[in-house]
């Protein structure tokens, strides 16, 4: 009898406490909660891009390096060098996830529900000029644990329409919108008019202007060569839009919203998927940051993906700008089945080192703007006072190359502009490089090809910009535009799908 009382007790218990309301914080409020949890009293404080504050960002390429010595690839925290793949998987490889797991990005918790996608819309469009297959996806995340809080993940699926075959795809980070949704012809739109005249008619406010202008429809039928006969917006010599540029290739795409996954900003942190596996209540120190759940929610993508008979699903990319581009390098890092990236900008926690001091600093990541992209313990890499005295960026386990070397042997571009048309120093495209040179190594123990380049991230100077280095499974290249990948698109599709064709 006691044992029965004592399970229905804790069986209430825990139906009161999944039935709570989920914690409603601002960023500041959840950001010092989690400084509360760490024991830190306080932070150095973030960089300034403004060159005339007092906090001004650094860009003295001589201050840049307080920390010049990486983490080693491959040496063991044991101490030993690795020598062979079967290491590299074995050990190495897993040591480094961890890493990155407890202090940079979080985990992933065991409790993550499932998704279930359905296909809300599918139909033929013209994108640019080819003939399209569109499909508009919901992915409803299982929220019957904390039933306050609802997760559809918003995505849309374009291919081919006249393709022979499963296609190669790309999926983006951005919004989930139907490229050139179809509208109603003539006899369908007919209707439509003649309903909203009624409608009209019998408002009093419209009725004496349905009066006035007798032969007047609401809208127009839609052209069915309309595609075709609009003037061309490209400027001359300019690339066609990105997703023109995929299709054109014989490519697919696929458009996956974030913020449908999981909020950017800190307030939003006991909502979406990483509020959902917490019942709504703050996170712990190890808990996923948005980078993480976005990268969580691409490969829940690629699950729907790989029932889809129009896409290749052993040739799944995926691709981001700026925080987006941090997302995708995450993505391609901790999810194996994607087959390539194009990491665009990705500057501080993407392909820039977490110990250079150039531009934008782990500072900036770790206060209250967004620290919610990062995992709580993050922070502590910038505390001045805690319980366990202050820290440095050069005390973190791990650092970007070996981010970059999670992807190997699989392909990797990295692709920055330049400062001069909006591609901020700020972002530092050197700290990239030097990340990339770095993590070569692992590339090439997999028998992949790097950047052809010593792995002396020291000494190794950055290429010129439109200097492509792409001859191996991990590329770079610099463009002459701005905070955008696009210049770089009609590369990456010409480097990927050579290399997908030599498979």
């Amino acid at each position: 009898m006691k044992k029965v009382f004592f399970l229905l007790v804790c069986g209430l218990f825990c139906a009161i406490a999944f039935a709570q309301e989920p914690v409603t914080f601002t960023a500041e409020q959840d950001h010092q909660n989690m400084l509360d949890q760490l024991g830190i009293k306080s932070i150095r404080r973030g960089f300034d891009a403004d060159e005339k504050s007092p906090y001004a960002a650094n860009y003295d390429e001589s201050k840049a390096n307080p920390f010049p010595v990486l983490p080693e690839i491959l040496k063991t925290k044991a101490g030993k060098k690795v020598t062979t793949a079967k290491q590299w998987w074995n050990v190495r490889r897993p040591e480094i996830v961890e890493g990155f797991e407890s202090e940079v990005y979080g985990r992933v918790p065991d409790n993550v529900p499932a998704v279930t996608w359905t296909v809300e819309v599918e139909e033929v469009e013209f994108v640019g000029r080819t003939r399209a297959k569109v499909k508009q996806l919901r992915g409803h995340a299982d929220n019957s644990a904390c039933p306050s809080i609802n997760v559809d993940i918003k995505m849309v699926v374009v291919t081919p329409a006249d393709a022979k075959g499963p296609v190669p795809l790309l999926m983006m980070f951005g919004q989930a919108n139907l490229p050139n949704p179809v509208k109603p012809g003539g006899e369908d739109m007919a209707v439509i008019n003649k309903a909203l005249r009624r409608l009209l008619e019998n408002d009093p406010e419209t009725a004496e202007l349905m009066k006035k202008y007798p032969a007047w429809q609401p809208f127009e039928p839609a052209n069915p060569f309309a595609a075709f006969m609009r003037p061309q917006q490209q400027t001359p010599g300019q690339d066609p839009p990105s997703n023109q540029q995929l299709l054109a290739a014989g490519w697919g795409y696929a458009m996956i919203d974030p913020s449908s996954i999981q909020a950017d900003n800190g307030a939003g942190l006991t909502r979406g998927i990483i509020g959902l596996t917490n019942h709504g209540q703050p996170r712990k120190p190890d808990d996923w940051g948005s980078l993480r759940a976005w990268a969580w929610g691409a490969a829940r993508g690629l699950d729907y993906l790989e029932t889809d008979p129009d896409v290749d699903a052993k040739h799944v990319g995926i691709e981001g700008v700026s925080r987006y581009g941090k997302a995708a390098l995450v993505t391609l890092a901790f999810e194996e089945r994607f087959y390539m990236g194009l990491i665009g900008s990705s500057g501080k926690g993407g392909a820039t080192l977490h110990r250079r001091i150039f531009g934008e600093g782990l500072e900036n990541l770790a206060n209250s703007g967004e620290y919610h992209w990062m995992a709580g313990n993050y922070i502590k890499y910038c505390a001045t006072e805690s319980k366990t005295g202050a820290w440095t960026a050069d005390m973190l386990p791990v650092d970007s190359h070996e981010l970059i070397a999670l992807c190997a042997p699989r392909l990797v571009f990295i692709s920055y502009g330049v400062p001069e048309k909006g591609d901020a120093l700020w972002l530092d495209q050197y700290g990239s490089w030097q990340a990339t040179v770095a993590a070569g190594e692992v590339f090439k123990l997999l028998g992949a090809k790097d950047l052809g380049l010593s792995n002396d991230y020291r000494k190794e100077p950055m290429p010129p910009v439109l200097t492509g280095l792409l001859d191996g499974e991990l590329a770079w290249r610099q463009h002459d535009g701005g905070h955008t990948d696009g210049p770089n698109m009609k590369y990456f599709i010409e480097w990927a799908s050579g290399k997908i064709q030599k498979k």
